[in-house]
């Protein structure tokens, strides 16, 4: 399963759209700021899964802070990051994560790209695909087995 994640696009979204439409996704992940920016997809891709959550600049935002969803064989946590101050530290998100069992984290807020490991969950950031002197994005494969590659990609 194929997995493309995007965060803070900030109502730029053409490059994450061309980037759905070179990658070719099984779903879609959009990390907030601003989660209306999903509408497009939504238009665009009705086939694909969307799955997103709000950010700390989504005013009247259309949808939850943080969700727990099933790609395959694994559970991923989604979240903006901004209440789990990220900024700081990816502690307390990945003990969010851990809590409802996920073996995956993902968050935006800071626009900086990560993938790392702690504890058993990978946590990845996408950066920012909408304001920033760097645009990328994420792609995520889920294998079968339960196993999870993950890349930082340029937009």
């Amino acid at each position: 399963m194929k997995v493309a994640v995007f965060s803070d696009t900030h109502t730029n979204t053409a490059r994450m759209r061309d980037a759905v439409r070179r990658e070719k996704p099984d779903a879609i992940i959009h990390l907030g700021d601003h989660d209306r920016d999903t509408l497009c997809l939504k238009e665009e891709f009705p086939e694909i899964p969307l799955y997103h959550v709000c950010g700390n600049c989504d005013f009247s935002p259309t949808a939850p802070t943080k969700r727990v969803v099933q790609l395959g064989p694994v559970k991923a946590f989604l979240t903006h990051g901004h209440l789990y101050r990220v900024e700081w530290s990816t502690d307390s998100l990945v003990y969010a994560a851990m809590e409802e069992g996920c073996q995956i984290a993902m968050y935006g807020h800071t626009h900086v790209p990560e993938n790392t490991e702690f504890g058993g969950v990978q946590i990845l950031n996408p950066g920012t695909a909408g304001k920033g002197i760097k645009l990328t994005y994420a792609m995520v494969e889920i294998f079968e087995n339960g196993g999870i590659a993950c890349e930082i990609r340029n937009l």
